[in-house]
């Protein structure tokens, strides 16, 4: 894999990024792994009545739909899946477990889109597992160099010194963080590449 590209939180609710993002990444040319969690939709649906877990759970699948749906919009053909599928990522709340060879073995052209639904090792039912340490296990399991990250700053391509950029999160000062790292990232110390949907 050559890259592993996060959408978090924040930026899974804006569609105007979404649109940036998937016209970049139809763009690329090599081959990586589109990660991601819920959104702001998981509230919404806790506001029909809806139990935080059950939502959050929806919210994802649904995710994860209308993600290949923007990519489709784009001529970007993936590769969709949620990751407690034929149980490619397992946890038992302490340790993941990826099934690294049925991913390699996935048709290298599509992009591949992963949800952060693992299987529960303990249950076998779909549990979230933490978007940060999903994307760190990726990333070791595929000898990545960093996580791609996006700014959740509209305006973070005026930057002065330019993405993307290679950054520390533990070295990171509070303020850059609370204008640029996604909340569920700020408490990390692992490497990320921070970057806009333009520079991607």
């Amino acid at each position: 894999m050559d890259f592993i590209a996060v959408l978090d939180y924040e930026n899974l609710d804006n569609a105007m990024f979404l649109t940036a993002f998937a016209r970049a990444l139809a763009r690329k040319e090599k081959r990586g792994i589109v990660l991601h969690g819920d959104s702001e939709y998981t509230d919404r649906i806790i506001q029909t009545g809806v139990m935080r877990e059950d939502a959050q759970i929806r919210a994802v699948k649904e995710l994860n739909h209308r993600l290949v749906a923007l990519f489709a919009d784009e001529g970007i053909s993936t590769i969709a899946v949620n990751g407690f599928q034929k149980s490619l990522i397992r946890t038992d709340g302490q340790q993941i477990v990826i099934e690294k060879k049925q991913i390699l073995d996935m048709p290298s052209q599509p992009v591949l889109l992963i949800s952060n639904l693992g299987e529960d090792t303990r249950t076998g039912k779909p549990v979230p597992i933490p978007l940060p340490k999903l994307a760190e296990a990726l990333r070791k399991g595929f000898d990545v160099a960093g996580i791609d990250l996006f700014s959740i700053q509209e305006s973070a391509d005026m930057m002065p010194e330019g993405l993307p950029k290679l950054i520390d999160l533990d070295q990171c000062s509070t303020k850059f963080k609370e204008e640029h790292i996604p909340g569920s990232f700020r408490d990390e110390e692992f490497t990320i590449r921070l970057n806009t949907p333009s520079v991607f």
